[in-house]
């Protein structure tokens, strides 16, 4: 089982090349912000949280943070800028439109600035002195956005003032960068919250995914102008990492919407509109149109596709300056609300996401996961997979689905297509866990826990967090949260699940293999989460299955139960074993 995703990390000379990798981008703002870090409304320290303390911060709701970001992101601007350009004095020049609440600089094809103004009248005030360019022999297609391109008029003066710009990080670190934060980490705790630390949104990349939102919704309120396009699933749920892709929900509910305060007397207005047989060509019809403005007047979306006989109808695009790949939905409103259920289990407790993180990094590195359709289990599954693994633990870490349907109230209530998606959305009204077990010794319990799960006879389910008997024969079972008769991973082969199963077992072995020896951090050798990313362990293994009858998976559930049975791993009163945590 060779692993592709890790290429990088198997040409390494472990940990004994110890030279400096620098990015090849800098960050222009100090504070790392990032998703999770809204739901506390303060910037994140830069060191991990103690493990199981209380956060006794007030935390937003999901709500709360859209409604913030995208007013945020209405009075914004991108900007393609010269190479050669004095910030100062670019600043000076935007300021006479009026004050700048924050900006930064970042690269993609180009050098580009994200400018933020404290009023949205400062854009409206650009804009009326912006004008269409003149292309000579081609022609201009005029479009008032708030895309920009800035030129110097006499760009020899600027040359000598000019300083090097600093500009944000957009891209995940690379492998051998990655590998190397690792092995300098000085505990398996440690590893997990630099990967998190290294892969999370900053909050520069998440502000520039809400204003990529802001300006598609600028183009497609010429045909809805009340509409919202609200960013959904990884880039607002807490669980996204540098690079992925831009999921949007082109919202038109509010259009039109009925106003009992604002009608008088015995007369009702309504508005002429066509009428379709279905919801489905509706959406269909929308999403076609939007597609077509896209493609011929959007600035900078290029690769545009019109998938609309898809299960889930989708416009898909390159928005070129921001790098992000995107995919625009519209009567989505369950996969929002599914991003709300997310973005309140990653806040609740400071392990969830940075065991959902190293988990889809394992998962990755062992071509578990995929970025190309097909029999894999998905980064959603995965995390579906975590989150139920957090609610078994004793003390739970993670409340079920039904629990938090409980605290709802009468504000609370939703019924998406006639689905229950009611749950308690204000985060202060649920008790955090008494669990307080580390990183590490969860991690080596979730590969043991799914190493010997019995997939062939249980499905997983959120809602009641607990297992049950897999209403259909699909290899690995696991309900959808809110639409409880779909089985978010009915996609997976069983192939694909039983190489899970194997790696996961191989990862909690070599997890109590090092409990058991004791290996240093400071040591020359790749250990603990570094040691689970290289493929050295399952190319040996697949070797193995050649000589010997017994599968690989059976023996290493062998040496699990021999170690477990060992005199060194003993029990303590409430039947736990007693697992060393250091380093």
């Amino acid at each position: 089982m060779a692993a592709r995703g890790v290429g990088l990390l198997s040409r390494l000379s472990m940990c004994t090349q110890r030279s400096q990798v620098l990015r090849p981008i800098h960050r222009r703002l100090s504070c790392p912000g990032t998703v999770a870090a809204d739901a506390r409304g303060e910037q994140p320290s830069s060191g991990s949280s103690e493990t199981g303390s209380e956060d006794r911060t007030p935390k937003k709701r999901f709500s709360e943070v859209q409604k913030e970001r995208r007013e945020q992101a209405q009075r914004t601007i991108l900007i393609l800028c010269p190479n050669k350009i004095s910030e100062k004095k670019f600043l000076k020049y935007l300021s006479q439109h009026g004050p700048i609440n924050n900006h930064f600089f970042f690269e993609s094809f180009g050098l580009y600035a994200v400018v933020e103004f404290c009023q949205k009248e400062s854009v409206a005030s650009l804009q009326n002195l912006t004008r269409t360019p003149s292309m000579g022999t081609e022609a201009a297609i005029p479009f008032r956005s708030r895309f920009f391109n800035l030129k110097l008029k006499n760009s020899s003066n600027e040359t000598s003032e000019q300083s090097c710009i600093p500009c944000c990080n957009q891209s995940p670190p690379s492998s051998k960068k990655l590998f190397k934060l690792l092995c300098d980490a000085e505990s398996i705790d440690d590893q997990l919250n630099t990967l998190l630390k290294e892969f999370q949104l900053t909050e520069e990349n998440t502000k520039l995914r809400y204003l990529t939102c802001s300006l598609i919704e600028d183009i497609a309120a010429a045909y809805f102008p009340d509409c919202a396009v609200r960013p959904f699933g990884s880039s607002v749920n807490s669980f996204g990492k540098l690079g992925c892709d831009l999921d949007m929900f082109l919202d038109l509910d509010e259009i039109g919407k009925f106003n009992a305060h604002k009608t008088s007397g015995n007369f009702l207005m309504e508005f002429q509109v066509k009428n379709v047989p279905s919801e489905r060509i509706a959406t269909q019809k929308i999403l076609s149109v939007i597609g077509e403005c896209l493609d011929n007047f959007g600035p900078g979306c290029v690769g545009v596709q019109k998938i609309l006989n898809a299960r889930c109808p989708l416009v898909r695009f390159s928005h070129q300056a921001s790098g992000f790949q995107c995919d625009l939905t519209t009567n989505n409103r369950i996969a929002l609300k599914s991003s709300e259920l997310l973005y309140i289990y990653g806040a609740l407790d400071s392990r969830v996401r940075a065991l959902v993180f190293s988990i889809r990094c394992w998962a990755r590195a062992h071509s578990l996961t995929s970025s190309i359709p097909g029999a894999w289990i998905t980064n959603f599954s995965l995390t579906m997979m975590v989150i139920f693994f957090l609610q078994r633990r004793s003390p739970p870490i993670l409340p079920t689905l039904d629990y938090l349907k409980t605290l709802a109230d009468a504000e609370d209530k939703c019924i998406i297509e006639g689905h229950n998606c009611t749950f308690i959305c204000d985060l202060n009204r649920i008790k955090p866990s008494k669990n307080t077990e580390t990183l590490e010794l969860l991690l080596k319990e979730f590969f043991e826990y799914f190493g010997n799960f019995a997939f062939n006879k249980n499905s997983i389910n959120i809602r009641q967090g607990k297992e049950q008997n897999k209403p259909e024969p699909s290899p690995l079972h696991i309900q959808n949260p809110f639409e409880t008769s779909l089985n978010i991973s009915k996609n997976v082969s069983q192939s694909q699940l039983q190489k899970f199963v194997d790696l996961a077992r191989e990862s909690a072995w070599i997890l109590h293999q090092e409990d058991k020896d004791h290996p240093s951090p400071s040591s020359n050798q790749p250990w603990g989460l570094a040691a689970l990313l290289l493929p050295s362990i399952a190319k040996s293994v697949s070797h193995d299955k050649k000589k010997r009858r017994k599968p690989a998976s059976e023996r290493i559930k062998n040496l699990l139960e021999s170690i477990k049975s060992s005199p060194e791993n003993s029990t303590n009163t409430n039947g736990k074993r007693t697992v060393s945590t250091q380093a």
